[in-house]
C-alpha cells in the first residue's frame, strides 16, 4: 500500500541529489508528495484505486506526519538550546578553564582511563605551568613529552643554537635547524607534536636578575642544564618560591634524577652536592661523552616524575635519587637525606 509512496519520495530525494538541491528544497518535494498523499485521502472516494494505492486510510497517514513533526521539533529544539550556550574556546595552544575538545579527549584518553590520571588529572596537565631549564640531551626528550601529554604552558629557557654535534642525542632538534635558536627549533617540534599546548621560549641565559622573576610565573620547574651554576642558581630560586624541582644529570653511560621539593619535607639540590666539583672532575658530554639514548631514557623519566607531581599520581620522586646504569643495565634507588646546615635550606634560613 504505501510501497508507491515511498519509491516516489525516493525517486524526488535521487533526483534533487542529482541535481546537488540542497536539503531543503528536497524535503520539500517530499511536503508536497506528503500534501498531494493528504488530499487524495480526503478528496477521493474509498473505493478509488489512487486511494487505495496510497494507503487508503488519512488517519495512518496524519500518524506519520506527527511523528515526523515530533521528530523535527525536537531537533529543532536542539538547535536552539545550543545556540543559547556559549561555545568553549577550544583554540590551539589556549591552556585554562575551558573543558576539552572532542580532538583532545581522543588524544589523551589513553590518560584518562588510568585510574592514576583520569579526566581530573588530565585537565590538571591542562592547566599547569611547567618551565624546562635547558633544550639539550635532557630537555629535548622532556619538552617532548610534556607537549604530547597535554600540559597547557611550557616555557624553555636555553641560550644555545642547534649544532650539527648536538643531533646525535638531541632528537627535539633536526638537521634543517641547524644554527636555529633551540628554543624555537623545540617550540616548532612541540606545537608540530601538539598544537594544543602554548610554548613560551625564552631565549636567554638564566641570571640572578631574571631568575626568580621567571620561575614564579610556573609551577614545577624541570633543570636539565649541564653547569653547576644554573643548578644552584636554579635550586635556590625554586627553593624561595616553594616549587618543586626535577633535576637531571648524565655522564658517559650515567645517568641520574630526584625531585627536589623542601617545601614538602625533603633535601633539595645544594643539600646533596653542598659544593661544585673541582674543575676536570665532573666533565661535561663534550670532554667525556656520552651515549645517545641515554639523555631519552633519563629526560623521559623527567616528564615521568613531572607528570606524577601534576597530577599526584604514584609517588615522585621526593627524598630518592634514581640512578640508571646503561652499560651494565642497571638501575638504582639511593634515599636523599636534608641537610640541617644547608645554606639554601637548611634550619638558619627557614622562618
Amino acid at each position: 500500500m504505501m510501497g508507491l509512496v515511498l519509491a516516489l519520495a525516493g525517486l524526488l530525494w535521487g533526483i534533487g541529489a542529482m541535481m546537488k538541491a540542497p536539503y531543503s528544497a528536497r524535503w520539500s518535494m517530499i511536503g508536497v508528495l506528503y500534501v498531494a498523499v493528504l488530499g487524495m485521502q480526503l478528496v477521493l472516494p474509498e473505493a478509488n484505486p489512487l486511494r487505495q494505492g496510497t494507503g487508503g486510510s488519512l488517519a495512518m497517514w496524519l500518524m506519520i506526519g506527527g511523528a515526523v513533526a515530533l521528530v523535527l521539533s525536537y531537533r529543532q529544539g536542539l538547535r536552539w538550546l545550543r545556540k543559547r550556550v556559549p561555545a568553549p574556546d577550544q583554540s590551539p595552544g589556549q591552556p585554562g578553564d575551558a573543558p576539552f575538545s572532542d580532538t583532545e579527549l581522543n588524544r589523551y584518553a589513553r590518560h584518562i582511563v588510568l585510574r592514576e590520571i583520569g579526566g581530573l588529572g588530565q585537565k590538571r596537565l591542562k592547566d599547569a605551568r611547567v618551565l624546562v631549564i635547558g633544550a639539550g640531551g635532557l630537555g629535548s626528550p622532556a619538552l617532548l613529552y610534556l607537549a604530547a601529554a597535554g600540559v597547557g604552558r611550557i616555557g624553555i629557557v636555553d641560550d644555545d643554537v642547534v649544532d650539527n654535534s648536538n643531533l646525535q642525542r638531541q632528537v627535539i632538534h633536526r638537521d634543517d635547524a641547524i644554527g636555529t635558536p633551540k628554543v624555537f627549533s623545540a617550540r616548532d617540534a612541540m606545537v608540530a607534536q601538539n598544537p594544543f599546548v602554548q610554548v613560551r621560549p625564552y631565549q636567554r641565559r638564566l641570571g640572578e636578575e631574571d631568575a626568580v622573576t621567571l620561575i614564579a610565573d610556573y609551577d614545577l620547574v624541570l633543570d636539565g642544564t649541564d653547569n653547576f651554576e644554573t643548578r644552584y642558581l636554579v635550586n635556590r630560586a625554586c627553593v624561595a618560591l616553594r616549587k618543586p624541582l626535577i633535576s637531571g644529570a648524565l655522564s658517559q653511560w650515567e645517568g641520574q634524577l630526584s625531585v627536589f621539593d623542601p617545601a614538602s619535607g625533603t633535601p633539595c639540590y645544594q643539600c646533596i652536592f653542598p659544593e661544585a666539583p673541582a674543575a676536570g672532575l665532573a666533565p661535561g658530554c663534550a670532554e667525556a661523552g656520552v651515549i645517545g639514548p641515554l639523555p631519552g631514557v633519563v629526560g623521559t623519566m623527567m616528564a615521568a616524575e613531572a607528570i606524577k607531581v601534576i597530577t599526584g599520581a604514584g609517588a615522585a620522586l621526593r627524598g630518592d635519587m634514581m640512578i640508571y646504569d646503561a652499560l651494565w643495565s642497571e638501575t638504582r634507588k639511593i634515599a636523599l637525606k636534608r641537610r640541617g646546615d644547608c645554606p639554601v635550606c637548611g634550619e638558619d634560613t627557614r622562618a
